[in-house]
C-alpha cells in the first residue's frame, strides 16, 4: 500500500518537475506561492551565528505591469532559516508588490520583542505611492509611514527605524532647477534630482527633520555630470544619488552619495556638512579609496571617533575602479582628521557588485554581507574568515539588501493542512497529509489527528518531525476530518489547524478503484490499532532523533520512506512465523476495514433518518459483531489515544523622476 502511494507521488513529482521551474519551490498547502530555492555552502558551520535570513527578491526595480506579473507569488519579503528553508512567504500579503530593505528591528519596545520592517513599493496601476511598514511577530501591521505628498514614491533605498521606534529615516529624491554657475556657465540652468533624507514620526508620518543636497553640495562634486554636459529638463540630472542614511546618539546624520563617491556627516542642529570622507573634497588623510558605496552605517560613534561600515562596490554600470568589491570597516578620527580601514572583507568569489548591497554586524561579531545580485550573500567571522556563502539557485532575481537576525514568528492564522486519499481497492487505501504554518519560526513537529465522522472524537494517528517548510505524512486507510497540532521543542502545542476534509477522486472507477462504490472514511481508532500491531516488529526503525516526547512515541502508524524501507529490509521474509504474522496482520486489517465501513454506514443511516428505532435496530444487529471483533483486536494489542476537545481552540533603486535611471 505504501509502495503504491510512493510510486504515485514519484510520478506526480516528475510531472511537477517538468512543469515548474527548478529554481522555485511549490507547496501543496500554500499553492499561490513560488518561493526561491537557495544554493548554500558552509565552510565552518560551528562559528556561524544562528539566525534567519531576511531577503526581498524582485525581478525588476519598477513594479511590473499587471499583464507581466507571474501567475503565482514570487517577489516580496521572505524569511528563510540558515539552511535556506522557507519560514515565511510574505509575497501573498503584499499582492506580489516589490519590497525593499526588509529586515528585523530590535530595541523598539520594553518587552524586547523583535519586529520586522520593509519598504512596500509604489503601485504602477494604482494610487499607492509606497510606504514604510513595521510589523510585529504575529505579522500584523503595527505602523505605516507614508511618503511626502509632493514626491513620486516612498524611496526604495532606506527605511531605518531608530532605537526606541519613535522615528525613522528615509531617503528622498526631488526635482530642482539650478544655475550652472558652478560649471562656469552662469547664464544657463538645468534641472537636477536633489538627493536628501527625512526623519519621520512613526505614528503620524510628520516630518521632523528634512535635508537636501540642493542646498549644500555643488554640481562639480558629482562624478556623473560634467561642465561640458548639456543642461537637462525636468526632472534633471541625478547628480548625487543618495542610498543610505543613519543617525548617531549625538543627533548627527551620516549619508552615502553614490554619485560623489563620498560619505558626509550632517549636523543635526543646522544641517551643515561637518565633514566629507572620500570623493573630490575629502577632509581626511586616508591611504585607501572607495567608490559607488552602499549601506553606510554607524558601528560606533562617540563624538570625535567613529567606526562606520559600508559596502565598497568599487564599480557601477559604467565600469569599475577596483578589481573586486568589498565590505569595509573604517575608523574615523575627527581630531587628527585621519581615516583608516580596520577591516576589509573581499567578495568571496572575487567578483564585483555593481549595484546595491549591504553590510551588517551580528551579535557574536560575525559580519553578514549581501552582495545583492542573484541573492549572493556571505557570512564571515570577525577576523574575516569565510564561514558561509549562499545564493538563489536561479539568476532571474536579486535582492537589494540581505540581513540575518534572530526572530520569533508567531502567526495568528492556524496551520494549513491538505489531505488526499489514494487507492485501487478497499484494502489498498492510503491518505497523504501535508501540513505547514507560514511564518512560524520554531515548530519542530506535528501531531496529526483524524475522526471517524464529523462529530466524532479526534484520534491521534501519528507524529511527524518537521524538516522542511511543508511536511508530508503518509498513513494507511481512508483518514478524514484531519487536524494538525504544531509542537515546539518542549512538546507543547503551539497552535491547531482547522479541520480539513480529505480530497477524494470525483470518480473512483476512473482512477482504477476496484469495487461497486468508492470507499468510506475509516474509524481511525480501529485502523490505527491494527497498524500499531502490524508495525510492532519494526518499531526500532522509527526515527527518534527529536527533542519532543511525542516524536518517540511508539504509536506512530507509518514512518517516513527511509524508515519504511529499513523496516522491510530488517524482516526475514523466509521465516514462516514472520509470513504467518503478516498474513494474520493482513486479515486483521481487512476485518478492521469492514468494521470501520460498517460503523460509518451505520452513522450515515442514523444521521440521515434520525430515528431512534433505526439506531436500536442497527445497534442490535451489528453491535454483537462489532463488539466481538473489537475485543479480538483489543486482546491482540491494547493502546490508548490522546484526544483533543471537539471544539477547536484556535488562537485565532530606483528614481522615478526620469524614464531611465541607474539603481
Amino acid at each position: 500500500m505504501l509502495f503504491s502511494a510512493l510510486l504515485l507521488l514519484s510520478s506526480l513529482h516528475n510531472v511537477v518537475a517538468q512543469r515548474h521551474d527548478a529554481d522555485l519551490m511549490s507547496f501543496v498547502t500554500l499553492p499561490e506561492v513560488r518561493a526561491l530555492r537557495w544554493d548554500v555552502h558552509y565552510l565552518d558551520r560551528a562559528r556561524a551565528e544562528p539566525g534567519y535570513w531576511f531577503v526581498a527578491p524582485y525581478g525588476q526595480i519598477s513594479p511590473e505591469m499587471a499583464t507581466k506579473k507571474y501567475q503565482q507569488y514570487q517577489v516580496g519579503p521572505y524569511i528563510y532559516d540558515d539552511n535556506g528553508m522557507l519560514i515565511w512567504a510574505g509575497s501573498l500579503f503584499w499582492d506580489n508588490q516589490n519590497v525593499f530593505d526588509f529586515h528585523a528591528v530590535h530595541d523598539l519596545s520594553a518587552d524586547n520583542e523583535t519586529h520586522i520592517s520593509m519598504i512596500v513599493n509604489w503601485e504602477r496601476d494604482g494610487p499607492g505611492k509606497g510606504k514604510g511598514v513595521m510589523m510585529n511577530k504575529h505579522y500584523h501591521v503595527e505602523t505605516e509611514v507614508n511618503v511626502l505628498n509632493d514626491l513620486h514614491d516612498f524611496n526604495m533605498h532606506e527605511f531605518n527605524i531608530l532605537p526606541g521606534g519613535k522615528t525613522a529615516l528615509a531617503c528622498t529624491y526631488r526635482s530642482r532647477e539650478i544655475s550652472m554657475e558652478d560649471f562656469g556657465r552662469p547664464a544657463e540652468s538645468s534641472f537636477i534630482v536633489s538627493g536628501g533624507f527625512v526623519e519621520l514620526d512613526m505614528e503620524t508620518s510628520e516630518i521632523l527633520v528634512q535635508w537636501e543636497s540642493f542646498d549644500h553640495i555643488p554640481l562639480h562634486e558629482s562624478n556623473m555630470f560634467h561642465a561640458w554636459d548639456n543642461p537637462m529638463g525636468d526632472p534633471g540630472w541625478d547628480y548625487v544619488h543618495i542610498n543610505a542614511v543613519d543617525k548617531n546618539l549625538a543627533g548627527d546624520y551620516i549619508i552615502s552619495l553614490r554619485f560623489t563617491n563620498t560619505v558626509y556627516l550632517i549636523s543635526g542642529e543646522d544641517g551643515h556638512i561637518m565633514w566629507r570622507l572620500g570623493g573630490l573634497e575629502s577632509d581626511f588623510d586616508m591611504d585607501f579609496t572607495f567608490s559607488k558605496q552602499h549601506d553606510v552605517k554607524f558601528v560606533s560613534s562617540n563624538g570625535t571617533h567613529h567606526v562606520i561600515s559600508m559596502l565598497n562596490n568599487a564599480s557601477d554600470e559604467r565600469g569599475n575602479d577596483e578589481n573586486l568589491s568589498s565590505a569595509l570597516f573604517i575608523e574615523i578620527d575627527t581630531v587628527a582628521m585621519t581615516a583608516r580601514v580596520i577591516s576589509r572583507i573581499n567578495r568571496p568569489d572575487s567578483d564585483l557588485t555593481r549595484l546595491r548591497g549591504s553590510v551588517s554586524t551580528l551579535p557574536n561579531g560575525n559580519v553578514f554581507i549581501g552582495w545583492s545580485e542573484f541573492g549572493y550573500q556571505s557570512e564571515h567571522a570577525a577576523n574575516g574568515d569565510l564561514l558561509m556563502t549562499s545564493r538563489f539557485v536561479g539568476d532571474r532575481y536579486s535582492t537589494y539588501r540581505a540581513y540575518k537576525s534572530d526572530f520569533i514568528g508567531r502567526p495568528t492564522t492556524p496551520p494549513d493542512v491538505v489531505a488526499s486519499v489514494y487507492g485501487t481497492s478497499e484494502e489498498d487505501i492510503t491518505t497523504i497529509i501535508y501540513v505547514s504554518w507560514n511564518g512560524a519560526t520554531d515548530v519542530v513537529g506535528w501531531n496529526l489527528y483524524a475522526k471517524a465522522y464529523d462529530h466524532g472524537e479526534p484520534v491521534k494517528i501519528g507524529h511527524a518531525t518537521k524538516t522542511d517548510f511543508e511536511t508530508m505524512y503518509i498513513v494507511d486507510g481512508y483518514m478524514d476530518w484531519i487536524t494538525a497540532e504544531a509542537v515546539d521543542v518542549n512538546g507543547d502545542v503551539m497552535s491547531t489547524s482547522r479541520v480539513a476534509r480529505s480530497d477524494i477522486p470525483q470518480n473512483w472507477m476512473a482512477v482504477g478503484f476496484l469495487g461497486d462504490s468508492g470507499p468510506s472514511p475509516d474509524d481511525p481508532s480501529i485502523i490505527a490499532s491494527v497498524n500499531k500491531g502490524s508495525t510492532s516488529t519494526s518499531d526500532s526503525t522509527i526515527d527518534t532523533n527529536t527533542d519532543t516526547t511525542d516524536a518517540v512515541e511508539a504509536d506512530k502508524t507509518v514512518t517516513d520512506t527511509t524508515d519504511s524501507s529499513s523496516g522491510m529490509d530488517g524482516m526475514d521474509m523466509s521465516d514462516d512465523s514472520t509470513s504467518d504474522a503478516m498474513d494474520h496482520d493482513n486479515t486483521s486489517y481487512a476485518d478492521a476495514k469492514e468494521v470501520a465501513k460498517a460503523v460509518y454506514r451505520a452513522y450515515e443511516v442514523i444521521r440521515g433518518i434520525g430515528g431512534l428505532l433505526i439506531f436500536i435496530l442497527l445497534a442490535c444487529s451489528t453491535g454483537g459483531v462489532i463488539y466481538g471483533i473489537w475485543r479480538c483486536l483489543q486482546a491482540r494489542k491494547r493502546r490508548s489515544y490522546q484526544h483533543v476537545p471537539s471544539e477547536e481552540g484556535i488562537p485565532v533603486e530606483e528614481i522615478h523622476l526620469r524614464s531611465q535611471q541607474p539603481e
